[in-house]
C-alpha cells in the first residue's frame, strides 16, 4: 500500500513514519549517523516547518535524512527524496584540469515476461541484426522464410492466435505458418524491410526462448558397452549389493543398463529431421576438421577405472559415476569432446552447460528407480518434479570398497548421435548419426 504524502510539505519531499522495515539498522550499521542510537527524536510523518537541516546522505539511493522541526515544535528526523532541484547541483569531478558534472542514473528493474512482451514498435527495427538472414525483395515488397520446426508453431501462433495477430500489427508484416504437424516454412511478408527484419528477430527470441526449456532429444556419446566392460559391470553391481544392501537406498533399481554404459558429451533438441540432418552434417565436419588430426585415425585405447559421486555428501548420494582416461595419460579424448560440444554450441544446436566435458560413465542414479531408461540429466531439463521424486542413497561404503574398482579398457572408435528413449538390436541407443575414427 502507497504511504501518502504530507498535505502541507511541497511535491518533492516524502516522510514516512518510523520505523521502516531494515531502513534503521541499515543507517546504524553503515555508521552514517550513528549518533541516533542515544537519540529518542521520532522519525515523523507530520509537515514539518522549515528550513529543514540536511544530517548526511543515505549511502544508496536518492534519499536524504534531514533534522527537522515539527508544527509542535518538537524535534525530529526525517526522509527527504532527493528533488528534481538537485540536478543544478550536481557532483563536480575535476579531471585533467577540467571539471565534469557526474549525472545520476537510475536503473529500471528489469520484469521477467514470457511470450508476450519481446515485441516493440517498428521504429526499433534499425537496431536490430539483420545481417543473419536474408530479406528477399518481391513485386509486392519484402518477404522472409523462416525453417521452423513443426512443435514451434503454436508458440508464434499463442492463445487464440493472439501472439500472431500482435507481431504482424506491431511489425505492419504478414506471417503465413504451416497447419500443424506439416513441416515446412514461416513466410513473413510487408512492405518495409524494416518490419521484415523486426518480425523475424522477434521470432527468433521466441523461438530460442522456448527451445531452451524443451526436455533433450539427442545426446553425443561414446558407447562403453563391450563385452568385457559390461562383464565387469555386473560383478561390480553383484558385489555392491552384496556388501553394501543394508545401506540406506542401495537397491539394484540404482543400476544402470550394462547395454546402454556410455559417456556423454552434451544434449541436443532436434525436432525434425532436417535438424537431425544438420547434426549429421555437423559431426562430419569435425571429422575433418579436427578429430583424425587429433586421433591420429586411430581408435583411442581408454581405462574405465574408480568411482566418483557428484554431490558434496557421500551419505546423500544421486549419481555415482565411474572414471574414464586415456591409458597413454594423454588429454586427447577431453580434447575431442570439448571442441565437438564447443561446435556445437557454435552452430546453435546445443546449449553451453559447463566450460569443459565431464568424462565419466554413470553407473547408478537414483533416477533409475522408476524409469529404467532415464539418465543423469533428466532431472535438469523436465523441471523440479523429478528431483523432487528422487530418494538419495547411503554410498559411504561403496566408496570404502570400491573406490579404486576396475572396469576394463575399451577402444573408442565412434562418435555416435544417440537418440533419447530408445534401444537398437545390441541393447544401446537408437543411432541417428556416428563420426567414425
Amino acid at each position: 500500500m502507497r504511504r501518502p504524502r504530507p498535505r502541507r510539505s511541497p511535491p518533492c519531499f516524502s516522510c514516512f513514519p518510523w520505523p521502516l522495515p531494515g531502513f534503521r539498522s541499515q543507517l546504524l550499521r553503515g555508521g552514517v549517523i550513528a549518533h541516533l542510537e542515544a537519540q529518542t527524536l521520532p522519525l515523523t510523518a507530520q509537515p514539518l516547518r522549515a528550513p529543514l537541516t540536511p544530517l548526511t546522505n543515505y549511502p544508496r539511493g536518492n534519499l536524504r535524512i534531514y533534522l527537522g522541526i515539527s508544527l509542535q515544535n518538537r524535534p525530529c528526523f526525517c526522509i527527504r527524496r532527493r528533488s528534481r532541484m538537485d540536478v543544478l547541483r550536481p557532483t563536480l569531478i575535476r579531471i585533467e584540469g577540467r571539471v565534469y558534472r557526474k549525472n545520476l542514473i537510475q536503473e529500471q528493474p528489469y520484469q521477467h515476461e514470457e511470450e508476450q512482451d519481446f515485441f516493440a514498435g517498428p521504429g526499433d527495427c534499425a537496431d536490430e541484426p539483420c545481417d543473419t538472414f536474408v530479406v528477399e525483395e518481391t513485386e509486392n515488397g519484402f518477404q522472409c522464410r523462416v525453417e521452423v520446426p513443426s512443435p514451434f508453431y503454436k508458440y508464434i501462433i499463442g492463445k487464440k492466435g493472439e501472439t500472431k495477430k500482435r507481431l504482424e500489427t506491431e511489425t505492419r508484416t504478414s506471417i503465413s505458418i504451416p497447419k500443424p504437424g506439416v513441416e515446412g516454412e514461416i513466410v513473413i511478408t510487408g512492405q518495409h524491410r524494416s518490419g521484415i527484419t523486426s518480425a523475424r528477430t522477434r521470432i527468433d527470441v521466441l523461438l530460442d526462448s522456448f527451445r531452451k526449456k524443451q526436455p533433450f532429444t539427442h545426446f553425443l556419446s561414446f558407447a562403453l558397452n563391450q563385452p568385457a566392460i559390461q562383464e565387469r559391470f555386473l560383478q561390480f553391481k553383484e558385489e555392491v549389493l552384496e556388501k553394501c544392501s543394508k545401506d540406506h537406498g542401495v537397491s539394484s533399481s540404482l543400476f544402470q543398463n550394462p547395454a546402454k554404459l556410455h559417456l556423454t558429451l552434451g544434449t541436443l533438441v532436434l525436432l525434425n529431421e532436417q535438424e537431425i540432418q544438420k547434426a549429421c552434417e555437423l559431426l562430419q565436419r569435425c571429422k575433418e576438421d579436427f578429430v583424425d588430426q587429433i586421433a591420429g585415425g586411430k581408435p583411442l585405447t581408454v581405462e574405465v577405472a574408480g568411482v566418483e559421486y557428484m554431490n558434496d555428501d557421500p551419505a546423500v548420494m544421486d549419481v555415482l559415476y565411474a572414471k574414464v582416461r586415456m591409458k597413454d595419460g594423454s588429454d586427447r579424448l577431453q580434447m575431442i569432446a570439448d571442441q565437438l560440444v564447443e561446435r556445437f554450441v557454435a552452430s546453435g544446436l546445443m546449449l553451453k552447460e559447463w566450460d569443459r566435458v565431464k568424462l565419466h560413465a554413470t553407473v547408478m542414479n537414483t533416477l533409475f528407480r522408476k524409469d529404467p531408461s532415464a539418465d543423469e540429466r533428466n532431472s535438469t531439463m523436465t523441471g523440479k518434479s523429478s528431483f523432487k521424486e528422487r530418494e538419495s542413497f547411503n554410498g559411504r561404503n561403496i566408496l570404502k570398497h570400491f573406490e579404486h574398482f576396475h572396469f576394463g579398457e575399451v577402444q573408442l572408435d565412434a562418435v555416435r548421435l544417440s537418440q533419447r528413449f530408445s534401444s537398437d538390436t545390441s541393447g544401446y541407443y537408437a543411432t541417428s548419426g556416428q563420426l567414425n575414427f
